[in-house]
């Protein structure tokens, strides 16, 4: 039976790092080595970090993919590891005289008949690095185009299948989406007879994601008849994160390997697979490549790593710290800068920034008013003092007073002031001493447009963006148990988990004076933004018809004021921006249907 020591490296890259990128790639082939590994494989687009949007257009920059690969395969041999294979994600182009046999009825055009796209289109692909050249090639077969994806518009499908034969075993390869769908590079793995199917992935976190990928890749196995190793990126880029997870399991749905979510990691394994045919079996569209027929040798055998999944608090929290970390350290700043309000909202996000950054990474902003009460400046006071940040008090009643003698202004006009002068006097510190902003709105405010335009809302990044209400509660009751659990001193006061929500721009103001219950107004939310669900379905489903009413007719005039926010990390399966594309402009209203 020949036995594959395998190795996945979950790697957090950057989109457009190519050189810091390689150098990953360099380390865990090091690593790899070390450890005996017969086989690396590391995430899709891992040379050039993924999502690439509109840069794989840029023929500079497929050229720039091509040349970083081609001096991967030179770096690597050069550094003694060249007798290592490498699977590597990376941008390239359609070779030969026409584009990998794609049909094109236009770009992006999937399998079938008719002319022919000629060649130069940019693809996602994975190579096989092997002894300082590139010896397989692999272009993705299914480009999705759905939520956060937007492939079909930017590169042309592949229809060739890669299987490389590594210590006598038959590797066939895909990529991502490739796995998503029936038939395809899963169907044509089993036909060429290959004995594990390795994956490259970057699939972005959603909550509960991770039960859909296992049962996933335990229905993809036993389709393969092989085993299938499934190794996905991790990090933040823009609005996502990706959560590493990676999976090994058996054609039976035996679990095998499991990788840490959140982290960097080098899983490796020892696989004992069933012989192959002693003749490869003549499947239409395979590309064969030969890297060694010798057994793997004789060795102490290693211990696969099968990291215990996270429960789901727990998941989300580590999600919005790696997605918060990232974005802040790889846009190049030191630090992020908010207001503290005493709120449940400024505290949670507190106390991430503290988890993504340490205390040195924050800068916290006192701002009271003049309807502020007292418990709200005392509880911001508690919560810097538990997280040790720097903490700064500017009272703002005089800027505003001073401005209302110039421009009166009354009700929600002078409420709005407010919020403004303090987004104002936030972006003047960032100016002047460089820090983030950060926006510490949270779903429910988004949805409904519960927010002041260039006031609250101002910020470079909202970490809060795709978490509901009622969820930055539970997260912040979760932050605490944690921190007993560890023998820690509770990050987040107790008052600003209890008491009334409140904008505190008028006198006794709670959000519930304009806004239903937040458990009421967050299943509403969830139905009509997340499922998408129509006035008569959301009645169906046993919504207050004067709640649908109310809250449907907020959450469409809002659109406006979402277009103009700032990204945040995305953790649902229907988040603000590219998941849920609506007109600013239109005559539709739900309300109305």
């Amino acid at each position: 039976m020949p036995s594959l020591r395998l190795a996945l490296a979950q790697v957090d890259t950057t989109v457009g790092a190519l050189a810091a990128n390689a150098d990953r790639v360099r380390r865990a082939a090091a690593d790899a080595v070390a450890a005996g590994a017969d086989l690396l494989v590391l995430p899709e687009m891992a040379l050039t970090g993924y999502p690439v949007e509109d840069l794989a257009l840029r023929r500079s920059f497929v050229d720039a993919s091509r040349a970083a690969l081609r001096q991967l395969a030179a770096d690597l041999d050069a550094d003694g590891h060249g007798d290592l294979p490498v699977l590597v994600g990376y941008v390239d182009r359609a070779e030969g005289p026409v584009a990998d046999g794609v049909s094109s009825a236009g770009r992006g055009q999937r399998e079938g008949t008719g002319p022919e796209v000629p060649k130069g289109l940019p693809q996602n692909c994975a190579a096989l690095l092997h002894r300082g050249g590139r010896v397989g090639r692999y272009a993705k077969h299914h480009l999705p185009n759905y939520g956060v994806f937007d492939e079909f518009r930017l590169f042309v499908p592949g229809r060739d299948l890669l299987v490389a034969r590594v210590r006598g075993v038959d590797v066939a390869v895909a990529i991502c989406e490739d796995l998503w769908q029936e038939g395809g590079p899963v169907a044509a793995a089993r036909e060429a007879d290959a004995e594990l199917l390795v994956v490259l992935n970057a699939s972005p976190y959603e909550r509960a994601k991770d039960d859909t990928r296992l049962a996933l890749c335990r229905r993809r196995a036993a389709e393969a008849g092989a085993v299938l190793a499934y190794v996905n990126a991790v990090g933040g880029q823009d609005d996502l994160v990706f959560d590493g997870s990676s999976l090994v399991v058996a054609p039976d749905g035996e679990v095998l390997a499991r990788g840490e979510a959140f982290a960097e990691q080098l899983l490796v394994l020892d696989l004992d697979l069933p012989a192959g045919p002693g003749a490869p079996p003549q499947v239409e569209r395979v590309t064969r490549v030969v890297v060694g027929e010798e057994p793997s040798p004789a060795r102490t055998p290693v211990e696969a790593p099968l990291a215990q999944p996270l429960e789901d608090l727990a998941e989300l929290w580590g999600a919005l710290v790696l997605g918060l970390g990232d974005y802040v350290r790889k846009n190049g700043f030191r630090q992020v800068l908010f207001g503290l309000s005493g709120g449940i909202d400024s505290a949670v996000c507190a106390a991430l920034a503290v988890d993504a950054l340490g205390p040195g990474g924050m800068v916290g902003v006192s701002m009271p008013s003049g309807y502020s009460t007292e418990h709200s400046r005392t509880d911001a006071d508690d919560l810097a003092e538990r997280l040790g940040v720097d903490y700064r008090v500017h009272p703002i009643a005089p800027m505003v007073d001073a401005f209302l003698a110039n421009v009166p202004m009354s009700g929600v006009a002078e409420e709005n002031l407010q919020a403004r002068v303090r987004g104002t006097l936030l972006m003047g510190i960032s100016n002047s001493e460089g820090q983030l902003v950060l926006t510490t709105s949270n779903k429910s405010e988004l949805s409904v447009g519960y927010s002041t335009i260039y006031g609250d809302s101002v910020g470079g990044y909202a970490p809060l963006k795709d978490v509901a209400k009622t969820d930055v509660w539970r997260l912040a009751r979760w932050r605490n148990r944690e921190a007993e659990r560890r023998g820690e001193r509770p990050p987040i006061p107790e008052a600003s988990i209890t008491k009334a929500p409140s904008a505190e721009l008028r006198p006794d103001q709670t959000d519930q004076d304009s806004l239903p219950e937040y458990d009421v107004l967050d299943a509403l939310l969830e139905d009509y933004v997340v499922r998408a669900r129509g006035r008569s379905e959301l009645l169906e489903a046993g919504h207050a018809e004067g709640d649908v009413a109310r809250v449907v007719g907020l959450v469409d005039r809002a659109e406006w004021k979402r277009r103009q926010g700032a990204p945040g990390t995305k953790t649902t399966s229907v988040s603000f921006g590219r998941d849920r594309r609506l007109p600013v402009t239109t005559h539709w209203r739900e309300e109305d249907a």
